[in-house]
């Protein structure tokens, strides 16, 4: 055994185990981590849940990800889920599957990351409970529960024409970062390499870490809810993809105006994985604070989405089962 920092192969689940629920902080459910399974409070007697799952290859690669990356981008992704509900997180669930050479510095790292989004993103929700496995491929599968708080879930299909489409968040900035990893941090094979800090120019950083650790308002899903928004959902894939997905689910179709989408338009139709929120909220209502008009819901035409009013092209985003190239690293 390595003594100072073993392989989970090395030890007992339940020695693995110690080593994160040591890095997760206080409980707040009723039964916390280390019974069967955890009994949480549903404050109005309904709860809202998710399911996302990272898998090293199609979501995330070891040299370019930390530990604590993939434990904050795991929360951040369900958390924006949550949100785009309008409702407020409460809990995780984090199911672990790791090769059996992973180190046990690797796991608490990855605990560390999970609590630390949950503190700056949705305080108040915390790791309540979760499974362990070994596995040939790292994957994380996080497990989000929330509480509407009384009010009702807003869902993606209640747009309706005239309203105004506004969004919440970055667009495309996360999708910029990812392009830099792409484009520099590869060998001429296509194998992911570490990125070399020297190499970045003025402001990349700052891309890189919006797609390393996104960092999606969650607090204002339930502010859009309580101001009237009539449809919500997150930008997981891209602006233009996921707008497509609000139209067709509203019946309508969304007219994007360019000059809303910053100083890289083209980053922000195509960019995914800031998890901003996207919403639709009644005309001639003020837009609560955070929100920026990018848009208007039109009655449906040929295409569900326009850019200045001509049909948007492509499909504007991220598809996991067409555009993994099917490497690790």
């Amino acid at each position: 055994m390595t003594t100072s920092d073993p392989a989970v192969g090395e030890l007992s689940e339940g020695q693995v185990l110690r080593g994160i629920l040591d890095r997760l902080g206080p409980t707040h459910a009723e039964v916390g981590p280390g019974d069967d399974a955890a009994v949480l409070a549903a404050v109005d007697g309904r709860i809202v849940a998710t399911v996302d799952t990272l898998v090293h290859g199609p979501d995330f690669r070891l040299a370019w990800s930390s530990a604590f990356d993939l434990g904050w981008k795991a929360a951040a992704v369900n958390l924006a889920d949550v949100a785009a509900m309008g409702a407020r997180p409460t809990a995780l669930l984090v199911a672990l599957a790791m090769p059996d050479e992973t180190r046990l510095s690797f796991v608490t790292a990855l605990a560390d990351g999970l609590r630390a989004a949950c503190e700056a993103l949705a305080p108040g929700c915390t790791v309540e409970g979760g499974d362990l496995a070994v596995s040939d491929t790292l994957t994380i599968a996080v497990t989000a529960i929330g509480t509407l708080d009384g009010a009702a879930p807003v869902l993606r299909g209640g747009a309706r024409p005239g309203d105004v489409v506004a969004l919440a968040g970055e667009a495309g900035v996360a999708g910029r970062g990812l392009g830099i990893l792409f484009d520099r941090f590869r060998d001429a094979e296509g194998h992911p390499v570490p990125v070399d800090a020297e190499r970045l120019r003025a402001g990349e950083a700052a891309l890189i870490g919006a797609q390393l650790r996104p960092a999606p308002p969650i607090g204002l899903g339930p502010v859009a809810a309580r101001a009237g928004a009539t449809a919500m959902m997150d930008v997981s894939d891209g602006l233009a993809l996921d707008a497509s997905r609000m139209a067709e689910a509203s019946g309508i179709t969304i007219d994007l105006a360019v000059d809303a989408l910053g100083d890289d338009p083209a980053s922000a139709l195509r960019g995914g994985e800031d998890h901003a929120l996207l919403a639709a909220f009644p005309p001639g209502e003020p837009l609560p604070p955070g929100f920026r008009p990018i848009g208007q819901a039109l009655a449906r035409g040929a295409s569900p989405v326009l850019v200045d009013g001509v049909p948007f092209a492509g499909r504007g985003g991220w598809d996991p089962y067409q555009d993994w190239d099917a490497a690790r690293g």
